[in-house]
C-alpha cells in the first residue's frame, strides 16, 4: 500500500484506538471532513488536524491511483480497488512492518493514555473508544495503579 495509506492507518490505531478490522471495513462515507468527524464501527469521533491531513493525502493519492474504482472502502489497493471488497488484514499491518510496535499496541496504548488523562473513570473510555463494561473497567484499574505507583514515586 502507499506511504499515505500507512500513515493513515497509523493514526487510526494510535490517535482513534481504531481496531485493524475496523480500518479494514472503514468506507468513503465514514469519513465526514466538511463536520470534521470519523465514524469507526458506527461510533463518531472528531477528526483531529494530523489524521484530517493524512485522510486527505491518501484521498488523493487514491483519486490519482484508482480514479474510476466502484470499492468504496477508505483504503484499497491494486487489489481490492478492482472489486468491492476490503483490503487484507496483511495490507493494514504492514504498516508497521519491521517495528516492534504493533496497530493493537498502538490502540491499547491510546486507550490507556486516555484513561491516564481523564482519571480512572470507567465511563469516560467506554464512551469515547466505544469499548465495553469490563474493558473499561480493567483500563480504569489500571490506571489507578499507574496514578498510585506515580505518587509513591514522587514521595520519596
Amino acid at each position: 500500500m502507499a506511504r499515505q495509506a500507512d500513515r493513515l492507518i497509523l493514526a487510526l490505531a494510535a490517535i482513534h484506538a481504531a481496531r485493524p478490522g475496523a480500518i479494514r471495513r472503514l468506507q468513503l462515507d465514514d469519513l465526514d471532513i466538511g463536520n470534521r468527524r470519523l465514524a469507526i464501527d458506527g461510533r463518531l469521533r472528531p477528526l483531529d488536524e494530523l489524521t484530517l491531513r493524512l485522510a486527505l493525502a491518501w484521498l488523493g493519492h487514491r483519486r490519482r491511483r484508482w480514479p474510476d474504482t466502484a470499492n468504496l472502502h477508505l483504503l484499497i489497493n491494486k487489489q481490492t480497488a478492482l472489486e468491492t471488497g476490503p483490503v487484507s488484514s496483511v495490507s493494514v499491518s504492514a504498516a508497521l512492518r519491521g517495528q516492534t510496535a504493533t496497530l493493537e499496541r498502538l490502540r491499547v496504548d491510546r486507550q490507556l493514555e486516555e484513561a491516564l488523562t481523564h482519571g480512572a473513570d470507567p465511563l469516560h473510555p467506554a464512551l469515547v473508544f466505544g469499548i465495553d463494561e469490563k474493558t473499561a473497567i480493567r483500563y480504569a484499574d489500571s490506571t489507578r495503579a499507574l496514578l498510585r505507583e506515580a505518587a509513591e514515586r514522587s514521595s520519596q
